[in-house]
């Protein structure tokens, strides 16, 4: 056959890559329909100031009486509260996001991965709730109240609202990213790139690394270092506990059917 004869091993697939384009294009605009709906819904009530202050009510309980964040650019006041509004929409549209994902790359799942991606989407994504809202409602109340006991009379804490907004979504993202622990070693595991033996001999190494990134993370107080690494380590704990199930409930019918060595 004839260089000028031979067929077009891409004959066809222009149609195909089109139609894969337009699906993506569809599910990328359902989710930002569905963030700015939330965030439309969120500057009616509580609006971006008041969530602002929801936001910044930890820090406040532990100020002295009378005393408020101050804001040392002309723009913050605008600025930084739309910006926590945009993120709290993103975080509240999380799921319809997630789910647009999922029904975007499902189709070309076998049926043994899907039962593995959707519990991991799922799992994943309520704890990285979980991790924040242990910030918010925990940590931040215990670290405020010890780095105000340690102030100086003499000193009038007035944080800036920038500086505070930059604080908060630090620990916010340590938190919910400590907190998926459980999805990294089951995806280890399930993967065959660490066996569940090789994890549990690991698992006084990473007590130590827990504590190392706890440091690294946190700001230097004790209070915000164990409220980090202590759940780290219960959930690497549960992490393998998770993976000897996912292990088991998600075999490939293959590996069903084979014999075990």
């Amino acid at each position: 056959m004839t260089q000028d004869n031979r067929p077009d091993e891409l004959e066809g697939t222009e149609q195909p890559f089109v139609s894969h384009l337009i699906e993506l294009r569809d599910r990328l605009i359902r989710a930002l329909i569905a963030v700015g709906i939330c965030f439309g819904a969120l500057m009616v009530w509580p609006g971006a100031s008041g969530l602002y202050d929801l936001l910044a009510a930890p820090l406040v309980a532990t100020l002295p009486e009378g005393t408020t964040l101050i804001a040392t650019n002309v723009i913050s006041p605008f600025i930084v509260p739309l910006k926590i509004t945009m993120l709290a929409s993103f975080m509240l549209a999380l799921p319809v996001v997630l789910y647009q994902v999922w029904a975007f790359v499902a189709p070309g799942l076998y049926s043994h991965e899907k039962k593995l991606v959707m519990p991991l989407v799922v799992s994943s994504s309520l704890l990285f709730f979980v991790g924040v809202g242990f910030c918010y409602f925990f940590v931040f109340g215990q670290v405020f109240r010890f780095i105000q006991s340690f102030a100086p009379k003499s000193i009038t804490a007035a944080p800036d609202i920038e500086a505070y907004l930059s604080f908060v979504m630090t620990m916010f993202i340590a938190f919910g990213a400590a907190f998926e622990v459980p999805i990294i070693v089951v995806v280890l595991a399930r993967m065959g790139i660490v066996s569940i033996e090789k994890l549990r001999h690991f698992r006084s190494y990473f007590i130590v690394l827990a504590f190392i990134v706890a440091a690294i993370i946190t700001p230097p107080d004790v209070v915000s270092q164990l409220a980090l690494a202590i759940p780290m380590c219960l959930l690497y704990e549960a992490g393998i506990w998770a993976a000897q199930l996912f292990i088991k409930h998600t075999k490939a019918p293959e590996e069903e059917s084979s014999p075990s060595p």
